[in-house]
């Protein structure tokens, strides 16, 4: 996996336009989606407070600059050296650091909130359960765990993995699967919802698309929960 995304580090953010040329949409209006997405999840689920969070498999690091303000200290882990390089220069202060793929180069309970975002497609399933745990290891006794991943029963976001040349490994997990590893793995008050049901970017489409998280056809997913 270490070489596959090296490969890509100077030419990332054209590969995943690429893959999704066919919707119309630019990158950004995704990207927007999960921060707007994890915004609520910290408010609902964190309180007022600036989380310390941690990426992981952050990539090239693109989710990062909104963050800026949203939450405090900012991590970020990678397999790929060459991606966290390219991390590392376009966010300042930001603490990025290269790991094996299995363990966190980081102490028990050093964050209030672990993401990984669209990232387990890339994990072959027999290490979901270690990588699930390491998340929580990771994290404050109250903090929060999201995994924000493709959704399996979205026909179009089959199309975009199938388009995608670095997702040719994918093995795609749905919202129940992911929900299920995370009570195996101790977590509690576990919730999920999709998201990117609607092509359109205005403040009405993303209402609507919010009261209907519940439904699970949305291209992607955010599954959560309390470590």
């Amino acid at each position: 996996m270490t070489e596959l995304f090296d490969g890509y580090h100077d030419n990332y953010l054209d590969v995943v336009q690429s893959s999704i040329a066919f919707s119309g949409l630019p990158h950004q209006f995704f990207q927007r989606a999960k921060v707007d997405l994890l915004r609520d999840l910290i408010a609902q689920r964190l309180g007022a407070k600036r989380p310390d969070m941690l990426d992981v498999g952050c990539g090239v690091g693109s989710l990062h600059p909104p963050l800026h303000g949203m939450v405090g200290r900012l991590s970020g882990i990678d397999v790929s050296s060459a991606c966290l390089a390219k991390a590392r220069l376009a966010n300042g202060g930001g603490d990025y650091r290269e790991f094996d793929g299995r363990t966190f180069p980081f102490e028990d309970a050093s964050f209030d909130l672990v993401t990984a975002v669209c990232v387990m497609h890339h994990v072959v399933p027999a290490e979901w359960a270690r990588f699930i745990a390491e998340m929580r290891r990771v994290t404050r006794p109250g903090g929060l765990v999201c995994v924000i991943e493709h959704n399996p029963y979205n026909p179009l976001t089959r199309l975009a993995v199938a388009r995608c040349e670095f997702d040719r490994d994918a093995v795609l997990l749905g919202a129940g699967t992911t929900r299920k590893l995370m009570a195996a793995g101790g977590l509690r008050e576990i919730g999920a919802r999709h998201f990117l049901l609607l092509p359109w970017d205005t403040k009405p489409a993303r209402r609507l698309e919010q009261a209907l998280g519940g439904v699970w056809l949305g291209g992607q997913y955010a599954a959560f929960g309390t470590a």
